[in-house]
């Protein structure tokens, strides 16, 4: 018995000790404990995908936007066709005020085909534009918003503003990050 109890016990003990990174924050009078789970890489994409996600639907959803809600569509649609995830959202804000001013019944927010194209539906036109942005532009070369604004329209300042919506996105991305990084556990 005594022969496996000594296995036990290390056991045990590495077991609690590798249990997590945990780490004391000394706030006054008190401790909290802030535990980090360690995440795969696979969780780490669901969890920045996420976050991606929820920076969309906000910042959508501040404009009154008729695209909010398929967020969804903007994240599979950059997974897709490996774009950035606020590119799509960020050209549709500047060309359209994300959906709201457009050629009835177009569900075109990206201003494509000088935006005379019509869709079915918000889904079909941010996969389309998405394979079109990967095709027409990035595998061509473009690779930044600056090397796309040119060719995407006649605006010298194009590529600016959308910038400044990724930005956008990105601030509220940041927003989201601060508010779940740790989890504080009051002891």
């Amino acid at each position: 018995m005594q022969k496996f109890l000594k296995p036990l016990i290390i056991l045990v003990i590495a077991l609690f000790i590798g249990a997590g990174n945990t780490y004391a924050n000394v706030a006054g009078e008190s401790a909290n404990l802030n535990l980090r789970a360690k995440f795969d890489q696979n969780e780490l994409s669901t969890i920045s995908l996420n976050r991606k996600k929820l920076a969309i639907r906000a910042v959508l959803e501040r404009y009154q936007s008729p695209i909010s809600g398929k967020e969804s569509s903007f994240i599979s649609t950059c997974q897709k066709y490996n774009l950035d995830c606020y590119l799509l959202p960020s050209i549709a804000g500047l060309e359209s005020t994300f959906g709201r001013f457009i050629w009835p019944e177009s569900f075109n927010p990206f201003g494509w085909d000088r935006g005379y194209m019509m869709f079915d539906d918000w889904s079909q036109a941010i996969d389309t534009v998405g394979y079109g942005l990967r095709k027409g532009y990035l595998n061509r070369g473009a690779l930044s918003v600056y090397e796309i604004g040119p060719i995407y329209s006649e605006s010298p300042t194009w590529a600016v503003r959308v910038a400044w919506f990724m930005e956008e996105f990105k601030k509220e991305e940041a927003k989201l990050t601060l508010l779940s990084t740790e989890i504080p556990v009051k002891l």
